[in-house]
C-alpha cells in the first residue's frame, strides 16, 4: 500500500471548550467543518444556519464534496444546535445511516 492508497483522515480536535476549538493544523476558532485531509472554519452565515432550525443540507453537502464517508453532526456544547429536517432527509436520500442520539459531555 502506498501513501496515496491510505485514506485521508480528518484532523483531530486538540482542544474544545465553550466558544473555542483548536483543530490540528488550523488557527483556533469557534466552529469548524472537518473532512478527510483538512478542516475549515465554519461560517454559519454561508448556509443561513442558526440554532433553530439547525444544520442545513448545504453544510452536509459540502462535506460530501470533500469525500467524507462518515459525517458526525454536533449539536453543540449544551445540545442547542438542531439538525434541520431537510438535512436529515438529504442524508437519507444519499443512503447515509442517520443516528442523532449522540451526546458528548465535555
Amino acid at each position: 500500500m502506498t501513501s496515496t492508497d491510505i485514506p485521508k483522515r480528518s484532523p483531530p480536535i486538540e482542544e474544545l471548550k465553550w466558544g473555542f476549538m483548536k483543530v490540528e493544523g488550523c488557527p483556533p476558532g469557534k466552529d469548524f467543518k472537518l473532512f478527510p485531509g483538512g478542516a475549515e472554519k465554519w461560517d454559519w452565515r454561508e448556509s443561513n444556519t442558526s440554532h433553530v432550525p439547525g444544520i442545513q443540507p448545504q453544510d452536509v453537502e459540502y462535506l460530501l464534496k470533500k469525500n467524507a464517508k462518515y459525517i458526525v453532526l454536533s449539536t453543540g456544547m449544551e445540545n442547542q444546535l438542531k439538525i434541520a429536517k431537510e438535512t436529515e432527509d438529504f442524508l437519507r436520500e444519499k443512503g447515509m445511516q442517520l443516528n442523532t442520539d449522540y451526546f458528548v459531555k465535555t
